[in-house]
């Protein structure tokens, strides 16, 4: 499934301190664990009724000799980075987006009305979730910005204001080690503004020499295709200069 990409482009090795700072409801935090044995997995999610939902499915499916290495913590993730600056190797970042089901279903319009402008400040949490990230992380770790969005603003933009406001932040190209190799089971598209307003398709090759190393290197976007259930995922990897 797509949403496992961010946990593959996280590259988690035995022995790592990983944090998971947006857990819930704890898909990604268990795929984690299923990819190697890290000596921490810190899985932070500030919402009690959500947090009681991660510590279920954690404990339902993760076998008792693991349980020990596995953390589950209650912190503002905008804060997090603050109190536990560089203190992790890999930070998994799957931030609240627009796209949660949550939004789909409001009641009422006057609960749609608050749903929009409570989308409209999303943006700015999911900035300040990716800065609290980098701050959490080790130099020469890795944070993983991820969302279920197709919303530019939400995605590259997001990546784009946080490179800009933290020089030791350097974005690193997933395009030939995730889209290339994945092409056949998902569609990608190199996130960036004004793409995939054509009707001219052109191949992952040809959108590999046409699109600047620079903007390829702000994310990738699995684009949802008909008859198929997954998607969109928009995936960015970003690795604090030592």
């Amino acid at each position: 499934s797509a949403s496992l990409l961010p946990v593959l482009a996280l590259q988690v090795r035995d022995g790592e301190k990983v944090l998971d700072l947006c857990s819930a409801p704890g898909g990604k935090a268990l795929a984690i664990m299923q990819c190697a044995t890290p000596a921490l997995l810190c899985c932070n999610e500030p919402d009690p009724h959500r947090r009681d939902w991660l510590a279920k499915t954690l404990e339902s499916f993760l076998p008792q000799s693991l349980t020990s290495k596995v953390i589950v913590s209650a912190q503002d993730g905008r804060y997090f980075g603050q109190s536990e600056a560089v203190t992790y190797d890999k930070v998994l970042v799957d931030a609240p987006c627009s796209n949660d089901r949550s939004w789909l279903y409001s009641c009422s319009s006057q609960q749609g009305e608050q749903r929009l402008r409570e989308r409209a400040r999303l943006p700015a949490l999911q900035s300040q979730l990716l800065r609290s990230a980098l701050s959490a992380v080790r130099p020469g770790g890795l944070v993983v910005y991820s969302t279920c969005t197709l919303s530019n603003s939400e995605n590259y933009a997001v990546v784009e204001t946080v490179m800009n406001d933290c020089p030791e932040a350097e974005p690193e190209d997933l395009w030939e080690e995730i889209a290339i190799p994945l092409s056949k089971y998902f569609a990608f598209s190199p996130a960036y503004p004004g793409h995939g307003q054509t009707s001219h398709k052109p191949s992952l090759q040809q959108q590999n020499s046409t699109v600047s190393s620079y903007h390829r290197r702000l994310g990738i976007l699995v684009v949802p295709q008909p008859g198929k259930t997954w998607g969109p995922m928009f995936l960015s990897r970003i690795r604090k200069r030592k």
